[in-house]
């Protein structure tokens, strides 16, 4: 399972779509601490499907790398509510246009708290995103 903690492509939200992007789209959701990380992971997954062994990746996003701040007046009535089409719109067409490396949002699950999505396609992706460590990540089981 190391291996997919390696994989900064963005294709599981291709293969399956997300809050901000619909199947289709690459995008890598990620967040701004390991706690927030391990709650969206809790949220959308049942316990058959958390692997036995989990990873935490810590990833680098150099400073050069343009990044968007969504504007919260512009979030939708009801953002923080599951299959809200608006948000896959805004996430596929910001992804389209390859302006940013990324754009910063809040967490729908605690909106005190932000993600960073990845376009993995933005030009010099590779160079401007860096996994610079991984840990295997040890979760207390009553969250599970």
């Amino acid at each position: 399972m190391k291996e997919r903690a390696q994989d900064i492509s963005g294709k599981g939200a291709f293969l399956y779509g997300g809050r901000w992007n619909s199947e289709g789209t690459f995008m890598l959701y990620t967040s701004l601490n390991a706690s927030l990380a391990m709650l969206e992971l809790l949220v959308h997954a049942d316990e058959s499907e958390v692997p036995p062994q989990m990873f935490i990746s810590q990833i680098e996003i150099m400073e050069k790398a343009p990044l968007y701040e969504f504007p919260e007046q512009k979030l939708p009535k009801a953002w923080r509510e599951p299959g809200n089409l608006q948000l896959k719109i805004v996430g596929d067409r910001i992804m389209a246009e390859k302006k940013y490396v990324g754009f910063k949002v809040r967490s729908a699950v605690l909106p005190s708290e932000w993600n960073i999505l990845l376009n993995p396609l933005f030009p010099g992706y590779a160079d401007l995103v860096v996994i610079r460590k991984i840990d295997k990540l040890e979760t207390d089981l009553r969250l599970l």
